[in-house]
């Protein structure tokens, strides 16, 4: 007697476009499975691991990770095979008996809408910053400008930030566009192709920049934007090695020519209406984002924008702050600006957490008002710390922490990117 056959497996697997993607590592930090990972060359997703979460979908500045291709469970596509990617593989004829097979599997197993699910009572699952923008923000423009259609951009200024006696070389690098369109908003990002080619003979991927000047320009009228740059010069275990795009940046000249793409980024935005109030935290050249939003309102600050700004902004010492000089001489009623050096001789190391912990009693007032936004920007072991304290400040001053922490998010006025 014939045994029935085992049904076969359809699945909706998830896959990255390397052909947009800008090796960001947005997604592989979101992710809150480990479902993502990458090499030199692609960002992957583990077909195994994947549970369809969609965590990772709103962050993305590109959509790259908004890829899905029909296939057979036993012939998921797997991570050594995405590694090799230069493009996604077309979509093979999958049946439509199969396909509907699949699609009501996939109902069943994640309980049927996505947005469904519930994060962990632990919070294992959530996502530590908001997925979507203010409700007064602009409405940006993204990938204008991708990697088969590339554009060129002029370099019209290059000036060191940090003193020379440092050895932290940061930039300030203004990229004129002549007469093609290129629409940015604060918070949005570019990305960069250095020359040359990578050890397997590929040419480098594009390298990706927050934007440091406002929408209308680093000067009014004219077509142009300003990045933050840091030359590299170690690597993350202290070793002798020299960033690719970052050195490319920093020894660019007046008149020369670099290729862009982009822009990038739909949810790290800043409110348009003039009663928001700016809660802003950084470290080095994640004062790039800062400045652009700081700028912005500076220049509208007698257009009725009456929100309030505050920020916390750490480096190594006063000399190696990028802006230091055009900060301190902002007004004081119009920006509360406090720093944090960790490396002064003779004095205690100061990091942000530390400045807002002494300015508790205000936070927990901007913590407390609705019209408050809070954007986190700098190297990744600030990220931590900074919500441990905005924790401690709520849970002090009778805020509920899990309940506003969600809130913020829900709400988009909690924003964080780190690196």
């Amino acid at each position: 007697m014939n045994m029935p056959a085992a049904p076969i497996e359809v699945i909706e697997q998830h896959l990255i476009d390397p052909e947009i993607c800008i090796r960001c590592n947005t997604c592989e930090e979101t992710c809150p499975i480990d479902a993502i990972t990458h090499d030199q060359n692609n960002y992957v997703v583990k077909a195994d691991v994947c549970n369809g979460c969609m965590a990772c979908i709103a962050p993305c500045p590109t959509g790259a990770i908004d890829s899905w291709r029909t296939v057979f469970k036993a012939q998921a596509y797997g991570i050594d095979e995405q590694f090799g990617w230069d493009e996604l593989p077309p979509q093979q004829a999958i049946g439509e008996a199969a396909t509907a097979s699949m699609q009501a599997s996939s109902a069943e197993s994640l309980g049927g809408d996505v947005s469904d699910i519930d994060a962990d009572a632990d919070g294992s699952t959530q996502t530590r910053s908001a997925t979507v923008p203010p409700w007064s923000a602009a409405k940006p423009y993204v990938n204008l400008y991708t990697h088969k259609a590339p554009i060129q951009a002029t370099v019209v200024g290059n000036y060191r930030l940090t003193d020379a006696s440092t050895e932290s070389d940061i930039r300030h690098i203004v990229l004129d566009f002549g007469a093609i369109p290129f629409p940015v908003l604060e918070g949005q990002s570019i990305g960069i192709f250095p020359p040359g080619a990578a050890r397997d003979g590929k040419p480098h991927h594009a390298r990706q920049y927050s934007v440091a000047s406002p929408r209308n320009g680093e000067r009014p009228g004219y077509n142009n934007l300003s990045l933050t740059v840091k030359r590299v010069t170690h690597d993350h275990e202290g070793n002798v090695a020299a960033g690719v795009c970052s050195n490319y940046l920093c020894d660019l000249r007046k008149g020369d020519v670099v290729t862009v793409i982009g822009p990038f980024g739909s949810t790290f935005l800043m409110p348009n209406h003039p009663h928001s109030n700016l809660l802003m935290i950084c470290t080095g050249t994640g004062s790039a984002p800062m400045r652009a939003m700081t700028e912005y309102r500076r220049r509208r600050r007698l257009r009725g924008a009456t929100g309030k700004l505050m920020l916390f902004f750490g480096a190594r010492t006063k000399d190696e702050l990028p802006y230091f000089g055009p900060l301190m001489n902002l007004p004081k009623d119009f920006i509360d600006t406090n720093l944090a050096f960790s490396r002064t001789p003779g004095q205690p190391k100061r990091y942000v957490q530390d400045v807002m912990r002494e300015r508790a009693v205000d936070i927990a007032q901007w913590l407390a008002d609705e019209q408050t936004y809070i954007y986190v920007c700098g190297l990744r072991g600030m990220e931590e710390g900074v919500l441990q304290v905005l924790q401690e400040i709520a849970q002090r001053n009778g805020l509920a922490w899990a309940a506003l922490w969600e809130r913020l998010k829900r709400e988009g006025r909690l924003h964080v990117e780190t690196y």
